[in-house]
Order: C-alpha cells, then structure tokens, then sequence
C-alpha cells in the first residue's frame, strides 16, 4: 500500500512540474526569442525588429548598444528601416557615439531606397548645410520624393519652397496646393499659410491650386 501511495504522490509531482515547466510563458519574451532566431539566421527584417525589441525593451531588458548591432546587421542587407533608424542612432548618440557624418550616410541610403522619412532628413540637411555643403536645389529634390509618399512634414516644407522661391522658382500654386495636402496630412500651420498666401493670390490662380491639390491627393491616395 505504502507504494501506491508514493507512486502516487509521484505522478502528482511529475504532472505539477510538467504544467509549470511546460505552461504559457511572457507573449512579449516568446515573440523576441522567436524574432531573435529568425535574426540569428540572417533574416534582415527580423534583424530590424530585434533592433527595435532592444530599444523599446520588448520582451528584453532596454539596450541600445544592442539594438544598435542588430540595426547595423539589418542595414548592412540594405534593409531601408534599419538604415533610417541606424542613421537615427548616430545622429542622437544613441547606443553609439554620435557622427554626423555617419548619420548622413545611412539616412542617403535608406533615401536612396526610398524611405521617405530618410528623404526629409536630407532635405533638412541640404537645407541648413554643415554636415554636408548648404544646397536648397537639392533639398527641394528630397523634400519632393517625400511629399510623393504622403510625408506631411515634408510636403509642408516643400510648399515654403515653393512659396518663397527657396531652391525652386516662385510658385504660389504650387505652394498653395502642397500646403493644402500637407493640411489633409495634419499640419497645424498649413492652413494659415494657405491664408497668408491666399492675400496676393488671383481667384483664378486659387482655383488652380485647389484644383492641382485634389489631383495630387488622388494619386497619392488612390482608391482601393
């Protein structure tokens, strides 16, 4: 009898370490091994998220040096995210020491992929110059490739191009129109501008420019 009862008590020991050892766990931690390994095989995009797991604290304790590897693995595969948040790293001194000039090369070539957020920091940069030679033609030609992908902040910094005749010819049209996409977008001084501008604008002129945003909102927004 004593060994049933201690074959019992055993079985009830071995179910108990079963249903604990083997019970669900953290979501948040099962996800960041499951990208981790994805990583750890070479998967770019799960190379980019483990980057972000990292920074965010995501099933993982917070660190940005970390984070910072994985995003330069993610990059060096020409992954666009990783690049613009690489750049992003150099440029705060996040996890690495800052560099701008290290920053500039990874936000050109998340640009050059098209990332649009990459495209407005070098608008921005061409803008102010420093890090690399001030050129406003340039800067119009990156905040341009950013507008066409719905960046608002990016289409409102084309439109003062455009409205001060900054890096392009003086085009109040343009500027209206662009302000008026960038309103749609968000912006909290587009509207305004559209105002100040609308004081030395023809009715006509204003037509055009309402007219030449509903196309441009078309085909950036087309329907489904």
């Amino acid at each position: 009898m004593m060994n049933k009862h201690l074959a019992s008590w055993g079985a009830l020991i071995l179910c108990a370490l079963l249903f604990w050892g083997c019970g669900p766990t953290d979501p948040a931690q099962t996800k960041f091994q499951e990208t981790k390994t994805k990583a750890e095989q070479g998967d770019a995009k799960a190379q980019c998220s483990l980057g972000f797991m990292y920074i965010d604290g995501q099933g993982v304790a917070k660190d940005h040096a970390e984070a910072v590897k994985w995003l330069r693995k993610a990059a060096d595969q020409n992954n666009a995210e990783a690049q613009y948040n690489l750049g992003g790293a150099y440029a705060s001194g996040s996890g690495v020491a800052r560099d701008d000039a290290e920053a500039l090369k990874w936000f050109r070539k998340a640009a050059e992929l098209n990332n649009p957020d990459a495209q407005f920091n070098l608008g921005v940069a061409y803008a102010q110059g420093g890090t690399v030679p001030k050129d406003l033609a340039e800067s119009v030609k990156w905040f341009l490739k950013a507008a066409e992908q719905n960046h608002g902040e990016a289409q409102s910094k084309l439109a003062y191009m455009y409205a001060s005749g900054t890096g392009v010819m003086r085009d109040p049209i343009q500027a209206h129109a662009w302000w008026n996409v960038a309103a749609s977008n968000g912006d909290p001084d587009a509207l305004k501008n559209i105002s100040t501008l609308e004081k030395e604008m023809a009715p006509q002129q204003m037509n055009q420019a309402v007219t030449l945003a509903h196309q441009i909102s078309a085909r950036l927004n087309p329907k489904k």
